[in-house]
């Protein structure tokens, strides 16, 4: 225990390190938390002769990394626009008749790729070469309205 005590900034730094590697696994946030506790375990023990006051200095250092650092930081990297992907992103987008859209029928250039179309509005058609615009995607089917 006598070398313990002596040098326990060793031990503080072991552990620290120990909870980085831990925190790399579990990118949680709270393991890195601790580990600031640690490293500052480890600093307290170079001055302090005391290692109850290392474990206070850690124990305090911890939850307040916890407590303050740690909902901001989540909430910042948890944030950002939301992607839409698949078929939802091609609604709103514009795009090309191809071949005459009916009420049932037609082709439109939407994104690079050809899709089969239909009309939004019953009993209209839209002509080759009208731009349009994806009001929603029916299966393989975009339903699409002339933009002008």
């Amino acid at each position: 225990m006598d070398w313990l005590s002596e040098h326990a900034w060793i031990a503080w730094t072991t552990i620290a390190v120990a909870l980085g590697i831990a925190e790399m696994l579990s990118l949680d946030l709270v393991l890195i938390m601790l580990a600031a506790g640690a490293a500052a375990g480890a600093v307290s023990s170079t001055v302090s002769p005391s290692v109850w006051i290392d474990l206070a200095v850690a124990a305090m250092v911890s939850v307040s990394m916890i407590a303050a650092v740690r909902p901001p930081l989540v909430k910042r990297l948890h944030s950002g626009p939301e992607l839409t992907t698949g078929h939802s992103a091609l609604v709103g987008r514009k795009g090309v008749v191809l071949e005459p859209v009916g009420e049932y029928d037609g082709r439109v250039r939407l994104a690079g790729e050809i899709w089969t179309a239909r009309c939004f509005e019953p009993g209209t058609t839209i002509e080759r070469g009208t731009e349009v615009e994806v009001f929603a995607i029916e299966g393989a089917t975009a339903v699409v309205y002339p933009t002008d």
